[in-house]
């Protein structure tokens, strides 16, 4: 086999994986134009009424914007933490690095039921199920590994070199970094922080158990939905999701080639 239809190949064969990851994704699209009250497929005639309950219905309003909140929040502490540990990591040279990192990122590989056990026994002690701040908590610690990885790799890419050019004519460590270091790892640091919004504002597992009636995040709602009564706002809101993140993917994507261009 050439090289040219090997290559042919493979890309013929990327794109049927693609399909067959995104497709089922892709099939509520539809279902959120149903006209009947039903996730039936295909869908029977055409209705916005499902964005509009979704915008109207105080229960879908109120936890998309509990999300929005927490996940806001939730990325600019997990950037600044993942950041400052990402930056500490890249000057250690010895053997405890590396089991420093392994275990900064453990949130990212232990199966996400047993963390969300543990969180929960930890909350019912100190009465944070249901809060605010018990969410934040949570969801920064799923979302900091996201962001270590971004910024270490931007820092891969970075030159210490530059760092002593610029002491040697005079420049303080604050200076330095703010100068040099800091604009060249941003597309990093903003790769991270698109990836911990999104870890937080889509996070279901955790969130069941540290939830009350009192306090829903969005991915509560659509559980809690489609096990009650099978609303088909689940499919429309299911599409805004998926649109909105798959456009912050892209972008953190687009930010992360761009750090390593640069």
């Amino acid at each position: 086999m050439t090289m040219k239809p090997l290559r042919l190949f493979l890309a013929l064969f990327c794109l049927l994986v693609a399909i067959w990851l995104v497709l089922p994704t892709l099939v509520i699209i539809p279902m959120s134009f149903n006209q009947n009250k039903s996730l039936a497929f295909p869908p029977s005639g055409f209705s916005w009424q499902w964005y509009e309950n979704f915008l109207t219905n105080p229960d879908w309003s109120s936890s998309f914007f509990n999300s929005l909140r927490i996940a806001t929040i939730v990325a600019l502490v997990a950037t600044l933490i993942g950041t400052l540990a990402a930056l500490g990591l890249s000057r250690m040279k010895h053997a405890g690095g590396g089991i420093l990192r392994a275990l900064l990122i453990t949130p990212m590989v232990v199966p996400g039921v047993v963390l969300a056990v543990g969180i929960y026994s930890v909350y019912l002690t100190y009465k944070l199920v249901g809060t605010d701040l018990g969410f934040v908590i949570a969801h920064t610690m799923l979302a900091i590994p996201f962001v270590l990885i971004a910024v270490s790799a931007s820092l891969e890419m970075f030159d210490v070199r530059l760092e002593k050019a610029a002491a040697s004519l005079g420049a303080n460590r604050f200076t330095t970094f703010r100068t040099i270091t800091l604009p060249l790892i941003a597309p990093g640091i903003l790769s991270g922080l698109l990836f911990a919004f999104v870890t937080s504002f889509d996070e279901i597992i955790v969130a069941l158990f540290i939830t009350n009636p009192y306090l829903k995040t969005l991915p509560v709602q659509i559980f809690t939905s489609i096990t009650r009564d099978a609303d088909p706002t689940v499919a429309a809101v299911g599409t805004i999701v998926f649109l909105a993140t798959t456009l912050l993917i892209a972008a953190g994507l687009l930010l992360g080639a761009r750090s390593k261009r640069s």
